[in-house]
C-alpha cells in the first residue's frame, strides 16, 4: 500500500511536469506561429499537419518498445532528457529555421515536437496506465495531475507571450529538468512473469491486430471523432483573439480560459473513472463524441467571446470521459500485453493520421469560408463518426485472463 501511495504521488508530478512543461511551449504555439513567424492559416495548417506525421511515425516504434521492454522507464527518461532542451530549439533552431524556408522549418520542428510531446504523451499515458493496472490506482486520477499542470502554465502563458515569448520556452526547459530528476527517483517492482510477457511481445502479435476488425471499427471513432477535437483546438487561439480590441488581450483572456477549462478537465479526470465505470466504455465514448459535436457546432452558431468560450469549456466534460474510456475499452477488449501499441496505435497513431490529412485543409477552409462555417462542417463530421460507432463498438466487456498471478519476488527497475 504504501508502495503504491509513493508510485502514485511520483507519477502524478511527473505528468504535471510533464504538462506544464508542454503548455508553457505549444499552448499558444498556433499564435506564436502566427503572430511572431507571420505564418498564414494554410502555413499553419502544413505546420501542424508535419508535426502530426512526425507524431505517427514515432507512435507505433514506441508502443512495440513499450510493449517489449514492459514496466522499464526508459522511454521515459530518453523524453525527459529530450525536453530539457526544448527552449533552446525554440529560439535558436526552429524559430529560425520557420523564417528562412517553412517546409525545412516545419520538418526539424515536427520531427523533435512529433518525438518530444506529441508521440511522447502517449507514450508515457500508456505507462503510467500499465503501472496504476499493477499498483491498483485509477489512470484518471493520476492524469488529472496533468491537467492541473498544463492550467498552472497557461495561466501565465498569455501574459508571459506579451512581455517575450520566450520566456515560455525557458520556463519549460527549467520545468522539464523536474521531470529528468523524478523519473530518476521512481522504482518499480517487476516480476519475473512480467518480464516473461513483455518479453513475449513480437511483430507478429502486433499484425495480427491488423487482421481484427473491431481493431478497425475503434480507428474508425478515432479518426472520425477523436481527432477533430485535435484539428479544432490547433488554430482556435487565433480565431479567439480576433474577437478582441487587440490580440494581446486576446492572447491574455485565452490564457485565462485555457487555464480554467483545464482546470475544469483536471476535476472532470478525477470523476471520469466512475462515470466510465458506471455506463461502460463503449457508452462513454459515444458520450464523449455527442459532446463533441455540440461543442464544435455550437462554436460555430455562436457569436462573441462569451458564446465561444462557453462551448470551448465543454472540452473540460468531453475529454477525460474519452481518455479513461479509451484505456478500459482497450482493456477489456484486446490483448492486454499490447497495451501500449493498442494505445498508441489505435488511439494516438489514427488520431495523428487524421490530423494530418485534416489540419491543411481546415487551414485552408479557414482562410477561404471563415472559422464559423468550417466548426459547423467540422462538427458535423464528429455528428456522423460517432452515430456510426454507436453501431460498431464493442458492447461487451472480455474477462482478462492475461494478467500475471505470480507471486515471485520482483526485480526492481
Amino acid at each position: 500500500m504504501k508502495t503504491s501511495k509513493i508510485l502514485y504521488w511520483k507519477l502524478s508530478a511527473y505528468f504535471f511536469f510533464f504538462f506544464f512543461t508542454w503548455s508553457s511551449s505549444y499552448s499558444l504555439f498556433s499564435i506564436w506561429l502566427g503572430q511572431e513567424m507571420q505564418l498564414t492559416g494554410a502555413q499553419t495548417g502544413l505546420v501542424f499537419s508535419v508535426n502530426a506525421i512526425f507524431a505517427l511515425l514515432m507512435q507505433p516504434l514506441y508502443g512495440f518498445i513499450s510493449d517489449k521492454i514492459g514496466l522499464k522507464k526508459n522511454i521515459l527518461f530518453f523524453i525527459s532528457m529530450l525536453l530539457v532542451f526544448v527552449g533552446p530549439f525554440y529560439i535558436y533552431v526552429y524559430g529560425p529555421l520557420l523564417q528562412y524556408n517553412v517546409i525545412i522549418g516545419a520538418a526539424v520542428g515536427g520531427l523533435y515536437l512529433g518525438t518530444a510531446f506529441l508521440a511522447g504523451i502517449g507514450a508515457i499515458e500508456s505507462y503510467i496506465e500499465k503501472v496504476g493496472r499493477k499498483y491498483d490506482f485509477e489512470y484518471g486520477k493520476t492524469r488529472m495531475w496533468g491537467s492541473l499542470g498544463w492550467a498552472a502554465a497557461t495561466f501565465f502563458a498569455g501574459q508571459l507571450f506579451n512581455i517575450n515569448p520566450n520566456i515560455n520556452f525557458w520556463v519549460a526547459s527549467v520545468s522539464a529538468m523536474v521531470l529528468v530528476a523524478i523519473i530518476l527517483s521512481i522504482k518499480i517492482e517487476v516480476t519475473d512473469v512480467e518480464m516473461e510477457r513483455a518479453a513475449s511481445v513480437t511483430l507478429k502479435d502486433v499484425g495480427h491486430l491488423f487482421t481484427l476488425k473491431d481493431f478497425w471499427y475503434l480507428m474508425l471513432y478515432v479518426i472520425g471523432v477523436a481527432c477533430v477535437y485535435g484539428v479544432y483546438d490547433q488554430q482556435f487561439p487565433v480565431y479567439y483573439s480576433s474577437l478582441f480590441p487587440t490580440e494581446a488581450q486576446g492572447n491574455q483572456v485565452f490564457g485565462y480560459l485555457n487555464s480554467l477549462q483545464v482546470f475544469l478537465e483536471a476535476g472532470m479526470m478525477f470523476a471520469a473513472p466512475f462515470v466510465v465505470n458506471k455506463i461502460g466504455a463503449k457508452n462513454s465514448l459515444i458520450l464523449a463524441g455527442y459532446l463533441m459535436a455540440f461543442r464544435i457546432v455550437g462554436s460555430g452558431l455562436v457569436e462573441g467571446p462569451i458564446g465561444i468560450s462557453s462551448m470551448k469549456l465543454i472540452h473540460a466534460l468531453e475529454l477525460p470521459i474519452m481518455l479513461v474510456a479509451i484505456f478500459k475499452y482497450l482493456a477489456a477488449n484486446f490483448d492486454t500485453r499490447l497495451s501500449s501499441v493498442l494505445y498508441l496505435v489505435g488511439f494516438q497513431f489514427a488520431k495523428q493520421v487524421g490530423e494530418s490529412i485534416m489540419s491543411p485543409a481546415a487551414g485552408y477552409f479557414y482562410d477561404s469560408i471563415g472559422f464559423r462555417q468550417t466548426y459547423l462542417a467540422m462538427g458535423a463530421i464528429v455528428l456522423a463518426f460517432t452515430v456510426i460507432s454507436m453501431f460498431t463498438l464493442l458492447n461487451e466487456k472480455k474477462t482478462d485472463l492475461q494478467k500475471p498471478t505470480s507471486k515471485d519476488m520482483g526485480q526492481v527497475i
